[in-house]
């Protein structure tokens, strides 16, 4: 009977002499790395990894659960928002400042009777960008049995 070895032990390098990156089959190191240090393509060979795709500002959840509440309609008041994310005044605006400075977001203050209102809508390249965040992550991820 014979035990599988942990990547990275001795027995189970290949000859690359590099403790904790396994070299595949196609002259790939685990790192994503070619032999010749150049980036390699993703695990079948087929361009880089849907990681690339990500979108660095989404990564907070925060952000990523107002882009997606706003994703679905038009536009929503900041009120509806607010509570639907579940988090207090100061922290969607911090939130949606830095959505609006990266210009995925739009905010739209006016008036209803004379009540101030503000409402959030996404841009176009908001909207681009959050589809293609999600389209990355379901890559990752692979299908769901």
């Amino acid at each position: 009977m014979t035990r599988e070895t942990a990547p990275g032990t001795p027995s189970a390098r290949r000859g690359n002499g590099q403790r904790g990156i396994e070299q595949h089959g196609n002259g790939q190191h685990e790192n994503g790395q070619r032999g010749d240090g150049r980036q390699a393509d993703g695990p079948h060979g087929d361009g880089p990894h849907p990681r690339h795709a990500l979108a660095p500002l989404l990564a907070s959840p925060v952000r990523l659960s107002v882009v997606a509440a706003l994703a679905a309609v038009d536009k929503a008041e900041f009120g509806y928002v607010r509570d639907l994310v579940e988090i207090t005044d100061s922290a969607l605006s911090k939130q949606a400042s830095a959505l609006e400075e990266a210009g995925w977001v739009a905010v739209e203050k006016g008036q209803v009777g004379r009540r101030p209102r503000t409402w959030l809508s996404l841009t176009e390249e908001g909207l681009t960008v959050y589809r293609r965040h999600m389209a990355a992550l379901r890559a990752i991820a692979g299908p769901l049995a």
